[in-house]
């Protein structure tokens, strides 16, 4: 109950803080409206812009694409293709024989006796 008494009341207490606030803000705009008439600034001559070069006329057609005839040649599926180079023998690899006698035997793990469990009694 006391954590939302106190919860509350800082609620309050920012509400009354930001009302106080915006009416500062508020009475500081009314003031600015109420001044008298400022002097108006003169106004400032118009820059002269230089004129811009001029542009040679551009053509508007565009140039005649090259003919195919003019284009290289391009091999064909036909063209004996280059032999691969030959690539030198690598060695086999073998794997040592396995030893004649048979591997040894490993011990199995020893047997884990088995936990009683509890069961309830029978009901009659």
């Amino acid at each position: 109950m006391a954590a939302s008494s106190n919860c509350s009341i800082s609620l309050l207490l920012i509400v009354a803080l930001l009302s106080l606030s915006s009416i500062s803000t508020s009475h500081a705009a009314r003031s600015l409206l109420q001044l008298p008439n400022l002097p108006t600034i003169p106004s400032l001559p118009q820059p002269t812009m230089p004129q811009l070069p001029n542009i040679p006329n551009l053509p508007t057609t565009l140039p005649p694409l090259p003919s195919v005839a003019s284009l290289p040649t391009l091999p064909t599926a036909n063209s004996p293709l280059p032999s691969l180079p030959t690539l030198p023998s690598v060695p086999k690899m073998t794997l040592p024989p396995m030893p004649a006698n048979p591997l040894p035997n490993i011990p199995s793990l020893p047997k884990i006796p088995a936990i009683p469990t509890l069961s309830p009694p029978p009901s009659n």
